[in-house]
């Protein structure tokens, strides 16, 4: 299976599901993997861990931006299957868990099926399990401000607007940026190349994603790993504040 994946910097590798992204941190064969995928990604998932010499027995645990469908879709899998540690900021526990559901609705991406590229991702998305339950039984919350015990080092960063527990993760020996959905750089229903903010259909609190990018843009780095599009390298200030006057 061939796997679209990208090293970006020293054992820090970006890899592009089927409209998502994850990264993997590796120290040797041990890794911290951020995100999943859709439920429909596994096989590449599961590739993808072998591609850097890895194994989802190795995997010291899975770190979740948020808990919608195409970033959580095989966590469930590695926990119950390989006893893998899953940890989410903790008002984004109990979302892990399904006890809610703040995802984009049915009925919301009905209205907007006439905007390009709404359409084509919205099949797509039900073909890869964006619909599918996927609660995790036993998800765990992180502590914020300082780095993780886990291979690359990651500092939690809280960037709420998207969801209420959505983080992002910064590496700041490597100026490195690990943004979830709170910082785009493409999406197949957005017009837009480069650093913006997802349509605001997909934020639970638009005012609240818009006051993370000021958070995200203090942060010291020049590169941001996406949940959606390519890597991009700039001044996270300069990424931050092109994606804020874009979503004016």
């Amino acid at each position: 299976m061939r796997v679209d994946m990208r090293q970006v910097t020293d054992g820090t590798y970006l890899v592009h599901g089927s409209h998502t992204n994850w990264v993997i941190l590796a120290e040797g064969d041990a890794v911290t993997l951020v995100d999943t995928g859709y439920p429909g990604d596994r096989e590449l998932l599961l590739a993808s861990l072998a591609e850097v010499g890895s194994s989802p027995e190795a995997v010291a645990a899975v770190l979740i931006t948020h808990a919608h469908n195409d970033h959580l879709g095989s966590a469930e899998y590695l926990r119950a299957r390989h006893g893998t540690r899953i940890l989410l900021h903790e008002a984004e526990v109990p979302h892990a868990r399904r006890e809610f559901l703040h995802q984009v609705s049915v009925g919301t991406v009905l209205r907007n099926s006439w905007r390009p590229g709404v359409l084509p991702w919205a099949l797509h998305a039900l073909r890869s399990g964006g619909t599918a339950h996927v609660p995790v039984a036993e998800p765990e919350a992180f502590a914020l401000g300082a780095p993780l015990d886990l291979p690359g080092r990651p500092v939690p960063v809280h960037s709420p607007g998207h969801t209420d527990g959505h983080c992002a993760f910064h590496l700041p020996d490597q100026g490195l940026l690990i943004s979830g959905d709170a910082l785009v750089s493409g999406h197949p229903t957005s017009p837009h190349k480069g650093p913006h903010l997802l349509p605001d259909m997909f934020h639970r609190e638009r005012a609240r994603a818009l006051a993370s990018l000021e958070v995200l843009g203090a942060l010291d780095g020049d590169l941001f790993l996406p949940g959606h599009g390519p890597a991009h390298r700039g001044p996270l200030g300069e990424s931050a504040l092109q994606a804020r006057e874009r979503a004016v």
